[in-house]
């Protein structure tokens, strides 16, 4: 990885606006998450609803897509992508310096505010809030690795993962039960239900697969995404030096 890249990449992410934008989804789970424990005192089983119903299921997918394609799609769109690939850089290290900081934003405007939601809107003992925190930092790894491909696949990223955020992730895989078995949301949900234990059934907390399952699936897509970026990112480059 390369930290001038990285350094880069850091700078036009996180510039005034964009800032403004990483911010207002988690002030919102915030405000949610007290409202929440007020209305339910406290609730694990109400925590359990908003923090997989919103959290996870809304704002931790828009939440990396907007990282995910922020640190690379806009450099593409306006065509300075060349100048980067110009220069005497690995396009692997390129790639993975720009995901390095996608992936460290992620955890900080997306993970930790699931955790801080589920702990303000109730827990017992921090259960929740850890279990919900490994599942957001995994489902985050994945989304934000994915949506960063789409920025170098295709032109349309934005639209595409919007579809799929809202539509895949947030409706159709929280209740349709052929598609919760290819959703990123529960495959990270399994290491969270094993966590919690015979607590998970009682608070609201479900899989729709087996731990072993979900992490396997989420490491073929992290890495089967990643690797197609690369290769993606090699074909452009070869497009701009002719």
């Amino acid at each position: 990885m390369n930290p001038v890249v990285m350094e880069l990449t850091v700078r036009g992410l996180l510039g005034r606006r964009r800032s403004l934008l990483l911010l207002v989804l988690p002030v919102l789970l915030l405000g949610l998450a007290a409202l929440t424990r007020w209305a339910s005192g406290a609730s694990p089983s109400a925590s359990a609803g908003l923090t997989d119903g919103f959290a996870m299921g809304t704002l931790l997918p828009l939440m990396c897509l907007l990282i995910g394609t922020g640190v690379i799609g806009p450099e593409i769109d306006d065509g300075s992508i060349v100048y980067l690939l110009a220069k005497p850089v690995p396009r692997r290290s390129i790639l993975l310096a720009k995901l390095a900081v996608a992936l460290a934003t992620t955890v900080v405007f997306a993970v930790l505010p699931v955790m801080a939601g589920a702990a303000i809107a109730g827990d017992v003992e921090l259960r929740l809030t850890t279990a919900y925190g490994v599942a957001a930092l995994l489902a985050g790894v994945a989304y934000t690795a994915l949506f960063l491909a789409l920025s170098v696949l295709t032109r349309n990223a934005v639209v595409v993962g919007l579809l799929y955020a809202l539509l895949w992730e947030s409706v159709l895989g929280g209740y349709v039960p052929g598609v919760r078995d290819v959703s990123i949301r529960q495959w990270a949900l399994a290491p969270a239900e094993r966590m919690l234990g015979y607590r998970a059934s009682g608070w609201g907390v479900d899989s729709a697969v087996s731990m072993p399952v979900g992490l396997t699936l989420l490491a073929v897509v992290t890495v089967g995404v990643t690797w197609l970026a690369i290769r993606r990112l090699t074909t452009l480059r070869l497009a701009a030096a002719d």
